[in-house]
């Protein structure tokens, strides 16, 4: 008889979840899962069928009243079977009390609602070719900005603290970073990560349409021309939809972003391009 178990992956089984979202068309960061790993090592669940991984999902908590749920994925062969239940409620077993946010697929959306997930507002995935060449602007390196600024920054687009989760995202290999600075204030910041399929844009914050467009001239002017860019932009925003059209790239897919509890305040319209769906 087959046995079924559940626990706390080790950092080489994300790989296998990496893995796994690539294979469901979407188109992981090359370098995302040490970042990932990095943020809450506790965070991400494996489902073994006698020893065999088969099903996969993260539940990562940001100082234990924030979580995002992602990466829940059962290998086909294996759907239909209860494996996915499984790990789902080993999931929010591990982030109860917390306010718990996801990226679900539309069709899901009546799923998601049987655990307590209420529907926010859509995300839509852009896809575009790099092209073009940034204007003089007041662009650095996000390097050079410190770390206390940057997540003082962050905030007002996240729902939780991540400091963990910015050092590291910062400095992802194949990826750049850029911020906007002016007078000594922050007043945006972006990073472009080589996917497995061109370039994501993600994070995108921006106190006007004019500063983000500038650093997604910036941050693909790194690239060579035509090469494949995407952009997660809130539905909401619509200066983040008129940038991602006016640059020629068109929708890719939708996701429903959901929480359990209140919607979280975010300042959704300086929200340019959402940092990943799988960790929020």
């Amino acid at each position: 008889m087959s046995t079924y178990t559940i626990r706390t992956m080790t950092r080489d089984e994300l790989d296998f979840a990496v893995d796994l979202a690539a294979r469901e068309g979407w188109n992981p960061g090359l370098h995302d899962a040490d970042c990932f790993y990095r943020t809450d090592p506790e965070g991400f669940l494996v489902g073994l069928l006698d020893d065999r991984p088969i099903a996969c999902i993260s539940a990562v908590s940001y100082g234990g009243g924030f979580g995002f749920v992602g990466f829940y994925i059962v290998l086909p062969e294996y759907r239909g079977r209860g494996y996915g239940l499984g790990i789902w409620q080993a999931a929010m077993a591990r982030l109860a009390g917390h306010n718990i946010g996801l990226d679900g697929v539309l069709d899901q959306q009546a799923n998601y609602r049987k655990s307590g997930f209420k529907l926010a507002y859509s995300n839509i995935r852009y896809e575009g070719v790099a092209a073009g060449a940034p204007t003089a602007t007041p662009l650095v390196e996000l390097g050079t900005v410190g770390l206390d600024d940057l997540a003082a920054y962050d905030r007002a687009f996240f729902p939780a603290e991540r400091r963990t989760f910015l050092d590291a995202w910062r400095t992802l290999p194949e990826s750049h970073g850029l911020a906007w600075r002016e007078a000594g204030r922050l007043r945006g910041y972006g990073v472009i990560r080589r996917c497995r399929l061109g370039w994501k844009i993600g994070p995108l914050f921006a106190d006007s349409a004019d500063i983000a467009a500038a650093l997604y001239d910036g941050l693909c002017a790194r690239l060579d021309a035509g090469e494949p860019v995407f952009l997660d932009t809130p539905e909401t925003n619509p200066a983040a939809v008129a940038l991602a059209e006016g640059k020629g790239m068109h929708k890719v897919f939708e996701t429903a972003r959901m929480y359990t509890g209140a919607t979280p305040a975010l300042d959704l319209p300086r929200l340019y391009g959402v940092t990943t769906f799988e960790l929020g």
